[in-house]
């Protein structure tokens, strides 16, 4: 195996292409450093691309992400590697870093390839679209999303059939099955950690009825109905079509819950539902909207008004735990709760419900070093060594850590984290030549 590594040598690995990750790439590019962005996915961008808008200014995601990708993608010094995990990464001596890339094939040319989607109108597979969250379906052959970067097909081989009509399709020949894995040998001084986060998966909490009850969705599945790049023309009920009238949030799912593994606070649930509850007021002006809260977060810069002018819209704040959902013959659901300022036992019907689900680390990064130990703390994200003065620095000396990978934060937070990961890696580097 040895003898089929790819050699390549960067100054900085950064692992996850996210925004914080991509930020603290284009930071060290743009004052000369060469610099290579690893990300699993088949777009970077992370998970902010999808997003519909911000809080609190309520600007639009795409619209902040999509220049700032691209300026990523086109960096003379940025290289990047879709579809790609790092394996390994062993600390050889002071400034000297070894890392094993394991590129995935895309079954694509992606010089070649012109976003056209005729692959994707020609292949007859229908599958579940993971980055609309299962809300519609795609095909084998597919772009990831039209804001995608690359925005380039790739083939989806475990549930190709290989008919060929993708290939047929065509016009540049750029489909390519013979394709496989590759390995990449890298050297680089120094590497961020960008890994980001996952989103806690509410089969954990089997009593809110998530997947048994088709009305009962995540807020990343209403964030993608909400997004310009929504699967839907307006919000619809995924069991049976129709637009809600009735829709309530359950915060707290997967977060401040110690039954499920994750105690602490995701920091976002309150402000991102706030959020969604704004633009559904203005999506569907005849909608109630309910949020069930046990404590209500604001505490950013302009966060209390904007739950204040939430209030104002008429968005309905109910302080009450919710037990348990349960669903009518109609779809509709039936929330049974304590309402914690009456002291009792409640139950009331919404035709939609949204679990607001928290945040948690992506796990195994900490695995990949060899020889030397990444630190996590007692929550599995990544270990501050000083929180308060290096916030960027790790157990390993050279290796830093941006955005969420050491913990829940707001977009805000984490591009003010890649700065510092940046920051404390260009201070590193330059020990290089002193």
């Amino acid at each position: 195996m040895e003898n089929h590594y790819k050699e390549l040598s960067y100054d900085v690995l950064v692992v996850g292409g996210g925004i914080a990750g991509g930020e603290a790439a284009l930071n060290l590019a743009n004052i000369g450093y060469k610099v290579i962005i690893v990300e699993k996915e088949l777009s970077i961008g992370g998970k902010m691309i999808l997003l519909s808008k911000v809080f609190p200014t309520l600007d639009c995601a795409a619209c902040i992400t999509t220049p700032k990708i691209s300026e990523i993608d086109r960096h003379s010094n940025i290289s990047i590697f879709t579809s790609s995990e790092i394996t390994k990464i062993e600390k050889k001596a002071e400034y000297e870093f070894v890392a094993i890339i394991h590129q995935k094939p895309r079954y694509v040319h992606i010089e070649d390839c012109t976003g056209c989607q005729l692959c994707e109108e020609a292949c007859p597979v229908n599958v579940e679209d993971q980055y609309q969250y299962g809300l519609v379906g795609r095909k084998a052959a597919y772009i990831p999303f039209s804001i995608a970067s690359p925005r380039v097909a790739a083939i989806d081989i475990e549930n190709c059939t290989l008919c060929g009509a993708c290939e047929r399709a065509c016009p540049t020949s750029c489909i390519d099955f013979t394709q496989t894995d590759e390995y990449f040998r890298l050297k680089v001084n120094s590497v961020i950690v960008a890994t980001g986060f996952k989103l806690f998966d509410p089969l954990k909490i089997p009593r809110y009825g998530f997947d048994r009850f088709k009305n009962v969705i995540t807020s990343m599945q209403m964030e993608r109905q909400l997004a310009p790049t929504r699967p839907y023309n307006t919000i619809l009920r995924p069991g049976d079509g129709k637009m809600p009238d009735n829709i309530a949030y359950v915060l707290c799912t997967g977060s401040r819950d110690k039954s499920v593994g994750n105690p602490i606070c995701s920091q976002v649930c309150c402000m991102y539902s706030i959020k969604q509850a704004q633009l559904l007021m203005g999506a569907l002006p005849m909608a109630d909207i309910t949020i069930y809260y046990l404590h209500i977060r604001a505490f950013g810069k302009g966060f209390n008004e904007f739950y204040g002018q939430a209030q104002e819209m008429g968005v309905e704040f109910v302080k009450g735990k919710v037990a348990k959902i349960k669903s009518a013959d109609n779809g509709n659901l039936f929330l049974r709760y304590e309402d914690f300022e009456d002291g009792i036992v409640k139950e009331a019907e919404h035709d939609m419900v949204v679990l607001s689900v928290g945040i948690l680390p992506n796990m195994g990064i900490d695995d990949v070093f060899d020889g030397e130990d990444l630190n996590l703390d007692e929550f599995n994200f990544i270990q501050q060594s000083d929180p308060l003065a290096s916030p960027a620095k790790t157990s390993i000396e050279g290796v830093f850590v941006a955005g969420t990978a050491s913990g829940p934060m707001d977009i805000p937070d984490s591009i003010l984290s890649s700065g510092a990961a940046s920051a404390e890696a260009t201070s590193y580097l330059r020990r290089i030549k002193s």
